[in-house]
């Protein structure tokens, strides 16, 4: 692939395109990459999932950067991995190796010192081999197991000098091999939960069993309590604009709302304050159950313009109670795109 040869312009214009260029020409060599991926790839998938030990990736300079990102997404996504420093490897972290492992190495050239250096060792311990470098033909190609070629590319800056085009390509085929391999292994969103506990993705994947306010936090009545009794009992140490109205037998029978409340006095219907909750309670109201993704939950509240929903067990009995409020902070904000005060549990906004 030709790098951009655009004459230099310091205008805003000259500028913009000259990095439309640089994106153009390394978009087009990965899309090369994708028109050319063959049955060497399909081999490297499969020697990298039946690996019983570490997928260890090493590569020097950009390349090796490159690597450190590839090992880090194979580990987070079912296959361990660690990165080795070719250098380092030969001052003792040789004795990182496994027999079990396998060695994904990076070298576009495949002629790179430190990394020809290593590859003896490794072949040594009768560890395979898998390469990302330009030709099967170099040192490292014809050490490899199997070679996933990058060919021939040059690279994006004006002196088709810099790692840029080659690295961006060794980037594009790592994720493509990583994921590829977590597809054929059956990796699953708990797994992938379980290996990213913090930060938003832990916050997305968390169950609503770890997000919602437990029973005994939570407002309720049973049917035959009045709306006036209801509302003149004290509050919880936090506030939820809900009221669960749970049976004898623990299971849901409706909620009611400080939106319902609020449409009594609206309507002038005060005699209803003194009248049975059940009475205009919304019945059969949406429930999210145990277990449910929080993100799942979350949108079941976006798409129907609610605040609240209630957590059933298996069984149907009311466990707790999912409240947005409860939620600010805690998850993305991109998540939360929903109001703070809505309408009943029972209808959409619009209803």
């Amino acid at each position: 692939m030709d790098a951009p040869r655009s004459s230099a312009d310091p205008t805003d214009a000259g500028l913009i395109a000259h990095g439309r260029e640089i994106l153009r020409a390394e978009g087009a060599a990965i899309q090369h990459s994708a028109d050319s991926l063959d049955a060497a790839f399909a081999r490297a998938v499969r020697i990298v999932a039946a690996c019983t030990g570490s997928v260890v990736v090493t590569g020097i300079g950009k390349a090796g950067l490159v690597a450190r990102k590839i090992s880090a997404t194979l580990a987070s996504t079912g296959s361990p991995s660690h990165f080795l420093h070719p250098a380092e490897a030969m001052h003792g972290d040789l004795g990182a190796l496994r027999r079990d492992d396998v060695v994904l190495a990076l070298s576009q050239s495949g002629e790179t010192e430190e990394i020809t250096r290593l590859v003896p060792h490794v072949v040594a311990r009768k560890i395979r081999i898998v390469a990302l470098t330009g030709s099967g033909q170099s040192t490292l190609g014809r050490a490899a197991d199997v070679v996933v070629p990058t060919g021939s590319v040059r690279e994006a800056c004006s002196l088709g000098l810099a790692p840029s085009t080659s690295t961006s390509l060794m980037l594009a085929l790592g994720d493509a091999l990583a994921l590829v391999t977590s597809r054929l292994r059956h990796f699953t969103h708990e797994e992938f939960a379980a290996r990213h506990p913090g930060g938003s993705l832990g916050r997305q994947l968390m169950l609503v069993d770890d997000a919602m306010r437990p029973l005994a936090q939570c407002r309720t009545a049973r049917p035959g309590d009045t709306v006036r009794e209801v509302f003149a009992r004290p509050l919880p140490a936090r506030r939820t604009g809900a009221v669960m109205i749970v049976a004898d037998d623990g299971r849901l029978d409706g909620i009611f709302t400080d939106s319902d409340l609020a449409r009594l006095f609206e309507r002038r219907n005060d005699i209803a304050l003194d009248h049975p909750i059940g009475g205009v309670m919304t019945a059969r109201p949406a429930t999210t159950a145990l277990g449910t993704r929080l993100r799942d939950a979350l949108a079941l509240l976006e798409a129907r313009r609610l605040s609240e929903l209630p957590v059933v067990d298996g069984a149907g009995h009311v466990v707790g109670l999912l409240d947005i409020v409860d939620l600010v902070g805690m998850v993305p904000p991109e998540m939360l795109e929903l109001p703070l005060a809505g309408p009943s549990l029972a209808t959409p906004a619009a209803a």
